[in-house]
């Protein structure tokens, strides 16, 4: 699977924290290993096709969405990015 990254994930990316940061590597990381395991909480965004999210942590979401065999990665940031994923 290759990735792609939006200019919105690269500039949300730098806000968070570098806890935050690398919690977010590490759930990429398991979630490019097994997509499907439901500990990394991923779940289709109602309303939109084809947009996910997955939970970073209580209050970090990152939103992605797959164009073939390309996985493009949208946001990271609080719920609010939910309201524009």
């Amino acid at each position: 699977m290759k990735i792609k990254r939006t200019q919105q994930f690269v500039k949300d990316y730098g806000r968070p924290p570098q806890d935050i940061q690398r919690q977010v590597n590490k759930k990429l990381a398991l979630f490019f290993d097994n997509p499907r395991h439901p500990s990394r909480r991923t779940k289709k965004m109602r309303g939109l096709e084809n947009i996910w999210e997955v939970r970073i942590t209580k209050n970090c979401r990152l939103t992605f969405q797959m164009e073939k065999d390309i996985c493009v990665l949208r946001r990271i940031g609080s719920h609010d990015i939910l309201n524009t994923p």
